[in-house]
């Protein structure tokens, strides 16, 4: 590059070609400063003498936009995808490859600011195209797929991301084999939606074969070693190996080994913070992360910390109504109900149920969730009518919108059936738990934990009114 300067000038194609060789070396090894700066130069030159709408001045664009958007400046990232998907419709057509790759990447702009309807638009319009233009079987079109899948996942839309996880699945199947890693991703995505849906026999199947495909043993191998040779090859602050490090600590933290993964979260946490700033997505991730462990471990306090400081950071990068936002207040307010700090849990737990209410809307799963936690926290504060009001909406809506049968409708009955007990609505109260312990021994089976808990706590109010009459 320096010798293409002194040779050729700075805005010679050839000396750009190197720039932007180098800028992807940079990139590669997560220096994002040092590959926006020689991105950002690349580009400025390229539209200048090149044209704004030259190929090689997109693909600059392109590129920038990528490094803005590994940093987690959306909006940058999204004005320049947006600009390069406008002029590769113009000059390229709706349908050529390298347009539909530029509106995957605007959709996924849009995906990671929480804009689910924009993202859905683009991914179905970029899936359509593709299944003409390339096939059904193609692995681009079933990117596409995918990605919309995970769009209306978010939407709470389960039946329409399983069609599309179960047609993935089954062509990954016959295009790769049972045991590829594609076709083991597209599984458990089938099974995380089965699983939303409370059809959790089905999520089992596809779990147990997961599982007996890639072992969790085998899994722990395979993170430990991908993170020792990561680790090696690009130095442990590289961005691949922090995510190979919270990929096994994952594996641990459903092990049940809370420290192991503790340890592990800490480092990838403190090494994110130096290496990409302490109000990156991917930093503010660690730390929930950490903040999570520390919850399963009863470290209230410090988990507070941690949830605090990812609140605030993502209200000013995300804005208040982004649903990383919203999560967090969620984990923050959860850390202080289980501190007995019922009215900072009831603030958050307002305003986070309001905002769900306007972007989602009332019938959202992610609502109905934040809705309970409310009533939770009314419950708990003895303000047993307005619990009431908000358990009564919660199990109605769930009916209406995930199924009499589904485990969130059955537990929000448990709800119901609890706050009118303690509002002194005896023969409601048991006639609810009744009917919903019919329907968990069906559902989730006898030996299920709701199942046992249900059963134990009818048995007590039962004995309680036995005992009232003589």
């Amino acid at each position: 590059m320096e010798t293409r300067k002194t040779k050729l000038g700075v805005d010679h194609p050839d000396t750009l070609i190197s720039m932007s060789n180098l800028a992807s070396t940079y990139r590669n090894q997560g220096r994002w400063e040092e590959a926006e700066q020689l991105s950002l130069q690349v580009m400025e030159t390229s539209k200048t003498k090149l044209g704004v709408d030259h190929p090689d001045t997109l693909i600059s664009m392109s590129n920038l936009a990528s490094t803005y958007w590994n940093q987690g400046r959306w909006e940058e990232a999204e004005q320049l995808n947006l600009q390069v998907m406008e002029t590769h419709k113009t000059k390229l057509g709706v349908d050529h490859p390298d347009t539909l790759t530029s509106m995957s990447n605007l959709a996924s702009t849009y995906w990671n600011q929480g804009r689910w309807e924009e993202a859905e638009q683009l991914n179905l319009q970029v899936m359509e195209t593709r299944k003409t233009k390339l096939g059904v079987d193609h692995p681009d079109t079933l990117m596409s797929m995918s990605s919309l899948a995970s769009t209306y996942w978010n939407q709470g839309r389960w039946e329409e991301a399983e069609q599309l996880n179960l047609q993935v699945m089954e062509t990954h199947k016959t295009k790769l084999g049972v045991d590829h890693p594609s076709t083991l991703t597209s599984m458990s995505n089938l099974a995380s939606t089965y699983r939303n849906q409370g059809r959790w026999e089905e999520a089992e199947q596809l779990d147990v074969q997961v599982m007996e495909t890639r072992p969790m043993g085998e899994a722990e191998q395979l993170n430990l070693q991908v993170m020792e040779t990561r680790k090696t090859k690009l130095g442990v602050d590289h961005p691949s190996t922090l995510t190979s490090m919270a990929n096994l600590a994952s594996t641990y933290w459903n092990q049940g080994r809370l420290e192991e993964a503790e340890q592990l979260d800490v480092q990838v946490m403190e090494t994110s913070k130096t290496k990409l700033g302490v109000d990156h997505p991917d930093t503010l991730t660690s730390m929930s992360n950490v903040a999570s462990t520390y919850q399963n471990q009863g470290r209230w306090e410090e988990a507070e910390q941690l949830n605090l400081q990812v609140m605030e950071t993502r209200k000013t990068k995300l804005g208040v109504d982004h649903p990383d936002t919203l999560m967090s207040m969620s984990s923050l307010a959860s850390t202080y109900w289980n501190q007995g700090r019922l009215e900072e849990a009831e603030q958050l737990d307002v305003q986070v149920m309001e905002t769900r209410k306007t972007k989602l809307g009332v019938d959202h799963p992610d609502t109905l969730m934040s809705m309970s936690n409310l009533a939770s926290t009314y419950w708990n504060q003895g303000r047993l009518e307005e619990a009431e009001q908000l358990s009564l909406q919660v199990m109605e809506t769930s009916k209406t919108k995930l199924g009499v049968d589904h485990p969130s409708t059955l537990t929000s009955m448990a709800n119901l059936a609890f706050t009118w007990k303690s509002s002194g609505y005896d023969t409601q109260a048991l006639e609810l738990l009744r009917d919903c312990l019919t329907k968990q021994k069906q559902i989730l089976g006898l030996n299920h934990y709701d199942t046992i808990s249900s059963s134990q706590t009818l048995l007590e109010w039962e004995t309680k009114m036995l005992d009232i009459g003589r």
